[in-house]
């Protein structure tokens, strides 16, 4: 066990904490609405992405390569789901003004997010088919890497809300730099869209 620890840590690494949809909406709220009110958001990632693996260890990625049809469709749906998401991040405003047009997502909204994300979705897939075998230890190594996904979203997404965080302290006097920020972590969320969907 301690040799899959040490080859799936630095995978689980990576792909936590580079940019992605999660990531991106976090940093944006942390910046747009401070960190406790982006904590229910927060939350509902650490909640439900390591479900996602939980899930496709126990058989459910099968689904996909038995209907590729389903696959397609969450492709679209998580994909129409991100433009609504970064349309609300770009037309944002402070959170502590009372006039923001826009929320962070409740726990509810972030946890169900997980089950249409597609990066989640590859990295479940890509660690349950690449760090498991089909011999008698394969619900620990599933405990491992449910572990490991724990410990690393926890990690990513406390990183990028504080990131976020750290960010608001320059937007405070120059609404023009928040609104440029808000732009910009609206299309990286866009343009994050576009290799899942190749």
């Amino acid at each position: 066990m301690l040799a899959l620890a040490a080859a799936f840590t630095p995978f689980a690494i990576v792909a936590g904490f580079t940019p992605g949809p999660n990531n991106l909406m976090l940093a944006a709220s942390g910046a747009n609405f401070g960190f406790r009110r982006t904590l229910p958001h927060l939350l509902g990632i650490v909640c439900g992405f390591p479900l996602i693996v939980l899930a496709v260890g126990l058989g459910l990625g099968t689904v996909f390569q038995r209907h590729p049809e389903t696959h397609s469709a969450m492709k679209f749906v998580g994909a129409a789901f991100l433009l609504y998401l970064a349309w609300r991040i770009a037309t944002a405003g402070p959170g502590t003004t009372g006039t923001a047009p826009g929320r962070p997502l409740t726990f509810l909204e972030a946890f169900l997010f997980q089950w249409i994300n597609i990066k989640g979705w590859v990295f479940a897939i890509g660690a349950i088919t690449t760090y498991t075998t089909v011999s008698g230890s394969a619900s620990r190594e599933l405990v491992v890497i449910l572990a490991i996904s724990l410990l690393v979203t926890i990690g990513s997404t406390t990183t990028w809300t504080g990131f976020g965080v750290g960010l608001s302290r320059f937007f405070q006097e120059s609404p023009v730099m928040r609104r440029a920020f808000n732009v910009a972590m609206a299309l990286l969320l866009v343009l994050s869209i576009v290799p899942v969907m190749m």
